[in-house]
């Protein structure tokens, strides 16, 4: 490996490093075992603060409607005319990094991911996003409906750097690449979250239902 001096520029501080003081994880994959840590291993460090992580360079993509999921129970028609009723609902949405799985809220990656990106942007972000409420479903005879949430999403791109006080898999510091996934508030870049009443056939096995003494003739609910 080559000696030749690099500097990389900390805020006010230059610091001269040599070459072997820099590890830079392009994947999730690692060469080997002995050579280089898994980019899980590194994110394990940042959490629990054995490598001290800042998120570098954070960008902020464009806002956009996230796939639309089941946030209600099922509601079913047994009865021989459509019929409505209120139904309440709740939606909690997280985030996630490509190389981490989830974000935890509260833990050591959300605090360093908030901390970049309101420096940066001086922009708030929040790992997760929760909403109630309640929608009136309208649902015609031997069908089945149920509420459906779209929320904003925003991707921030940026690089996690680690430093060790003592060189770790043979560097001090450590570069990984990361996407981080997660909601954003309502109206961003144009962006609203959708809220969609939807129904569908029921299925032999649910019409089975309807026959029962105790839902005949009924409307009824069902967790999906």
């Amino acid at each position: 490996m080559t000696t030749k001096n690099r500097t990389v520029r900390y805020g006010s501080r230059t610091l001269a490093l040599t070459a072997t003081a820099l590890g830079v994880i392009a994947t999730a994959v690692p060469a080997a075992a002995e050579e280089q840590p898994t980019a899980e291993q590194i994110m394990a460090d940042c959490a629990s603060g054995e490598g001290k992580c800042t998120f570098n360079s954070p960008q902020l993509g464009r806002a956009y409607l996230g796939e639309p999921r089941q946030v209600s129970e099922l509601l079913y028609n047994c009865t021989d005319s459509p019929a409505s009723q209120s139904m309440s609902w709740a939606d909690t949405v997280g985030s996630s990094h490509s190389v981490g799985g989830s974000v935890t809220a509260g833990g050591g990656i959300e605090g360093i991911i908030t901390a970049s990106v309101t420096a940066t942007y001086n922009y708030t972000w929040q790992s997760s996003h929760t909403e109630t409420s309640s929608f009136t479903v309208n649902v015609k005879p031997g069908e089945v409906g149920w509420i459906s949430r779209a929320q904003v999403m925003q991707q921030i791109t940026g690089t996690w750097q680690t430093h060790y006080d003592d060189p770790k898999w043979g560097h001090y510091y450590w570069f990984v690449p990361d996407v981080v996934t997660g909601p954003a508030p309502n109206g961003t870049d144009g962006k609203h979250s959708a809220i969609v009443v939807k129904s569908r056939k029921m299925t032999a096995e649910e019409k089975k239902l309807c026959s029962t003494g105790s839902t005949r003739g009924k409307l009824f609910t069902q967790e999906a």
